[in-house]
């Protein structure tokens, strides 16, 4: 079993900051791709960042030179740091990670339970 434990979430005003974070932990062979997807109310799900073990990064454009994602492969942890915050960047945000563990032959996407961001106009 997998767990994606999240924290940093909160209320932040309009230009301000937050920085996101998600450990994994359990039997962690390798992970390959972490990252973030967000959820608005009324809206779909949606990518924000991923970045793969090797350090490759995604931004969705709505986010790029905003927000910056990183990662610790020693820790199993995932950062988003979010700058330069808008209404429109509130929602629930998602960790992934795709894990291989030690009983399988491949990896499989474990999602996190959710962070509430809000940022207020």
């Amino acid at each position: 079993q997998v767990q994606l434990v999240e924290s940093g979430g909160g209320l932040v005003q309009a230009g301000g900051s937050l920085r996101l974070s998600c450990a994994a932990s359990g039997s962690i062979l390798s992970i390959n791709v972490m990252g973030w997807h967000r959820q608005a109310p009324g809206k779909q799900r949606e990518l924000v960042a991923t970045i793969t073990s090797g350090g490759r990064i995604n931004y969705a454009d709505s986010v790029k030179g905003r927000f910056t994602i990183s990662r610790d492969n020693a820790k199993n942890t995932v950062y988003l740091q979010m700058s330069s915050l808008k209404p429109e960047d509130t929602a629930v945000y998602y960790c992934i990670a795709d894990v291989r563990t030690f009983d399988r032959t491949f990896s499989q996407r474990y999602w996190g339970q959710g962070t509430q961001v809000t940022v207020s106009p």
